[in-house]
């Protein structure tokens, strides 16, 4: 089985300088070479390159060769950043810029830019908000490919791609943790969800359990009957016929079973005799 061979974009991409300054319009030496291979953009958008970035280009495309569109800048001295560390204030704004991880430091500490590893894209120059970034000059008179090794470009282009990876697997964990902290969340919500239903149904446990002994109560003081009323004299069953009399009459109850005699008004010591 053969291993696959470089597309078009791929071989056109391995002759720019990977210095991925977007100054061509697109965002980083790939899309510009693969716009390139589509036809879709012109092989004279690239200042770090040069001429001979050009001449490169136009001998694989096969196309005439061009001078270097004006728009995109000028072919120049290659330069580094340099951070005034006087006025740095750590802001980490120019770390984020940096297409190939040359800037070091952390927040609100002084940044430092590694010489051997900047590209002299100048991307970290416009978002500093103290202006403490300048672009210096390190090649004197050699521009394009003559201030630039192939060497060099390989290493920024395995730099550029190890920190996409690396910010793909930042932003992955990121949001892992904010995932298992949303989850951690839901379940502790959860658990005070359920607990206060718990709470709830105990609540309501009681309170049954209160109402239906009052229930009970009330049920069993009325079936009481009065104490002392079984195996009377015929006597003090009046008494008591007369004072249930009484009651239902002053509407407190309802009159209870009178003796026969009590309806009369009869008295039962004396009926008999």
């Amino acid at each position: 089985m053969t291993a696959n061979r470089p597309t078009l974009a791929d071989r056109l991409e391995a002759l720019l300088p990977q210095t991925q300054c977007t100054k061509c319009g697109f965002d980083g030496c790939r899309p510009y070479a693969e716009a390139m291979a589509a036809g879709d953009a012109a092989c004279n958008r690239c200042p770090p390159g040069g001429a001979e970035g050009i001449r490169r280009l136009s001998a694989l495309l096969g196309t005439p060769v061009l001078p270097l569109d004006p728009v995109r800048g000028m072919e120049q001295a290659r330069a580094v950043a340099v951070i005034d560390e006087a006025l740095c204030i750590g802001c980490t704004l120019c770390i984020q810029a940096c297409p190939v991880d040359a800037i070091v430091g952390a927040p609100k500490q002084m940044h430092t830019v590694l010489e051997d590893w900047c590209t002299g894209c100048d991307l970290c120059v416009a978002p500093c908000p103290v202006d403490c970034i300048a672009m210096v000059p390190v090649t004197a008179e050699r521009t394009g490919w003559a201030a630039w090794s192939q060497e060099q470009a390989d290493e920024a282009h395995a730099r550029y791609l190890g920190r996409r990876s690396r910010l793909v697997r930042e932003r992955e964990e990121n949001d892992a943790r904010l995932a298992a902290k949303a989850a951690a969340k839901l379940e502790a919500l959860q658990a005070e969800t359920a607990q206060s239903v718990e709470e709830r149904a105990a609540q309501a446990r009681k309170q049954a359990i209160i109402q239906a002994a009052i229930e009970r109560a009330r049920l069993k003081q009325q079936a009481v009957k009065p104490r002392n009323t079984e195996n009377v004299s015929p006597a003090v069953q009046a008494q008591i016929d007369a004072a249930e009399a009484r009651r239902a009459k002053a509407g407190l109850g309802e009159p209870g079973p009178a003796d026969p005699g009590a309806t009369t008004g009869a008295n039962p010591a004396t009926k008999d005799q």
